[in-house]
């Protein structure tokens, strides 16, 4: 039996200027949903030429829920996003052609070649850099709410996770004490239902993941992924809540991982049925005809946001590969930060 509330669909433009969004804004939504998607794609041509190292991991049919939750951020907000939530360093502004940088392990991405190709992000943009133990991001995101309780700032912290590392102690762990101490933090699960080849009802016994949040003492809602005003509207109640002392929220998005674990992968687990059904709701795709019934979305609009945002990945793409690989004379630094590099040293 469901506990969290199960969040409806959008309806109308009315409906989300009440939320401050107007058309420009859900025009920009539309382009960031195009540049993501674009990145991943043009990532995939990268790997089988062999400029990028490793494996590859992207998130398409996550970006409604990636960019959803990122627009409804502030600039002074931070988050923990993953892999699958590329659209959040996108709507935060990391240019793409860095991104390109990154992923061939070049000098100019930002990690400066010196860590994972998706393991990236921009502290200058509230943004923390992810590890491979996913849910482990989780304690950092409540570590930055419980400083912000501390300093009195009314910022809020964004921690990502997937369903499959909802099984893990330190999401339990970083969940508990959010809730104890009502701290100004918003987790968001990821549910693309499939943990690598493991099925949501192998993973967990509720029906929801968000189920779980009562029992820590918050509020849990599960919201359509691919619906990115949905996303946007449940990410800005739950983060302004929490910016207003109301404590955490637990946002499920419910997507499906319309690609294999990692490049590696031909999710051939997944039954193909299932790919169609969750084909006809493509983030892009069902955004753009809401914009055309909505929003008066012109076919010379659309035109011209396609054909800049292709202007812009050819010439981040061709910039990317200018850049230098690092230097490695220069491997340990920028590793470990020392006290002058933080904003306020622990023993101050």
């Amino acid at each position: 039996m469901a506990v969290a509330r199960e969040a409806e669909p959008v309806g109308s433009l009315t409906e989300i200027r009440e939320t401050g969004l107007d058309r420009e804004d859900l025009l920009d939504i539309y382009r960031q949903m195009l540049i993501t998607r674009g990145i991943e794609e043009r990532g995939h041509i990268l790997y089988k030429q062999g400029k990028i190292p490793g494996s590859f991991y992207t998130g398409r049919g996550n970006e409604a829920a990636a960019i959803g939750v990122a627009t409804a951020m502030r600039s002074e907000d931070v988050g923990t996003p993953l892999h699958r939530d590329m659209g959040v360093h996108v709507t935060r502004g990391v240019e793409p052609w860095r991104i390109f940088a990154q992923y061939m392990g070049r000098s100019d991405g930002p990690t400066h070649g010196k860590d994972g190709n998706v393991h990236m992000a921009d502290s200058k943009l509230g943004l923390i850099a992810m590890v491979s133990h996913l849910p482990a991001m989780l304690p950092v995101a409540v570590g930055c709410a419980l400083a912000f309780r501390i300093r009195d700032e009314r910022r809020v912290a964004v921690g990502w996770f997937g369903e499959g590392a909802s099984a893990r102690g330190d999401a339990h762990e970083a969940m508990n004490l959010a809730g104890v101490r009502r701290l100004p933090v918003v987790f968001v699960c990821d549910n693309n239902q499939w943990a690598y080849s493991t099925p949501t009802h192998l993973e967990y016994a509720t029906e929801h993941v968000a189920d779980r949040a009562e029992a820590y003492g918050f509020d849990g809602v599960v919201v359509d992924g691919t619906d990115v005003l949905a996303v946007y509207r449940e990410a800005t109640r739950a983060i302004e809540n929490a910016r207003a002392g109301g404590g955490p929220t637990l946002i499920e998005c419910l997507t499906l991982r319309m690609e294999g674990h990692a490049v590696h992968d031909d999710a051939f687990y997944v039954p193909r049925e299932m790919f169609e059904e969750w084909a006809k709701r493509d983030p892009l795709e069902r955004f753009r005809s809401w914009l055309r019934e909505n929003a008066d979305f012109s076919d010379g609009e659309e035109d011209e946001i396609a054909a800049d945002v292709k202007r812009l990945l050819n010439e981040a793409m061709r910039r990317a590969e200018d850049s230098p690989l690092p230097d490695p004379s220069e491997v340990t630094e920028g590793v470990f930060a020392t006290p002058e590099d933080l904003d306020t040293p622990h023993h101050k």
